[in-house]
């Protein structure tokens, strides 16, 4: 199918460039695919489209502040990086500077604290740093760093009042394992609240782990989707949620997730092994129209970009006719669009 298949106009002021004032308070668009139905809802009315006994499976990952801000040793030349992941001591990240980067440059963080040096340029805009400095590197980027928000949600002046609202407002509050660089932002609806009133229901809450990274947000550029490439990214299943999902899957149970990635790790096991089982792992599973989906049986989600693989990856789920519909729908009804925008439930 071709990219351009997956467009739509998106007004730039629908794109919502802070949280609500509370969490709960987005909106929620219904679709019911197979019935030809689209209501209008909000996240509070959520249990009303939950049964007793279904599955509802979030990932729990954290974002990190992986935006941090350095200097060129000797110039003084501004650096910015984006930590993207560890292996072996080394970060691979992004990185922005005048010029290009050199293997061996020197780049001074924290008035000197802390040093990276670049011991590899992969090209694009990637590098591999190995830090030294003063201390854990986790307390110097909760220190130095910034929230890894999208580019399209503005920011003037990065200041640590802004930073702090942001490390707030751009986190699950049920987010327990440092990794992401950007939020799985359909469980930013979520309140303690909420997710209590849902267990009170007989709703089953369980959690994956899925370290968000550049294949979930990387463009597609292509001209037809088959030509996409997603990048790796890591993932985790515990056995108790391994447990619960083929428990529900044996008694015919409904599995609902909270976002794409969890999508991408239940469908990425389920396709490997035939069934859930513990595992920790990496995915690189696009998922487009075609795809017969094996475990997910509902989607909350938000809405997303044009031509990008989430949104792809939803019309596989609801069909593409009915997701351009939808989003023609949320554009008219001036719904807040991207990360800290609002929701869609899909079943």
């Amino acid at each position: 199918m071709r990219t351009a298949d997956f467009d739509y106009f998106l007004p730039p002021d629908l794109i919502a460039q802070e949280a609500l004032p509370c969490r709960d308070m987005s909106r929620m668009m219904v679709l019911l695919p197979h019935k030809g139905l689209l209501e209008h809802s909000s996240i509070r009315d959520i249990e009303r489209w939950l049964r007793n006994g279904d599955v509802i499976v979030a990932n729990n990952s954290k974002v990190i502040p992986a935006r941090i801000f350095g200097k060129k040793e000797g110039s003084g030349g501004k650096v910015e990086l984006l930590l993207i992941e560890e292996k072996n001591e080394v970060w691979e990240a992004f990185c922005h500077l005048s010029g290009k980067p050199k293997i061996g440059m020197a780049i001074i963080f924290d008035e000197g604290k802390w040093i990276g040096k670049i011991v590899d340029d992969l090209g694009g805009g990637k590098i591999r740093i190995f830090f030294q400095g003063w201390g854990s590197f986790s307390d110097f980027i909760s220190k130095n760093g910034y929230v890894p928000l999208p580019p399209y949600i503005k920011r003037k002046n990065l200041r640590p009042a802004v930073s702090s609202e942001d490390r707030c407002c751009y986190q699950t509050v049920y987010a327990k394992h440092e990794g992401s660089i950007a939020a799985p932002t359909a469980g930013l609806h979520f309140t303690e609240e909420i997710i209590d009133r849902i267990k009170e229901k007989g709703i089953v809450w369980c959690e994956v782990t899925l370290h968000v990274g550049p294949g979930t947000f990387k463009p597609v550029t292509s001209d037809n989707i088959e030509d996409h490439q997603m990048e790796s990214e890591r993932y985790t299943i515990d056995t108790n949620t391994a447990d619960e999902l083929n428990n529900a899957l044996q008694a015919q149970k409904r599995i609902l997730t909270v976002g794409s990635t969890t999508v991408r790790v239940l469908e990425s096991v389920a396709t490997r092994y035939g069934r859930i089982i513990a595992t920790s792992d990496r995915t690189s599973l696009f998922i487009t129209p075609g795809y017969k989906f094996r475990i997910v049986d509902a989607l909350l989600t938000n809405f997303h970009m044009p031509k990008s693989t989430l949104i792809i990856m939803l019309s596989a789920f609801a069909g593409r006719d009915n997701v351009m519909r939808a989003y023609e729908e949320a554009v008219r009804e001036r719904y807040r669009f991207l990360s800290f925008g609002d929701a869609m439930f899909v079943y």
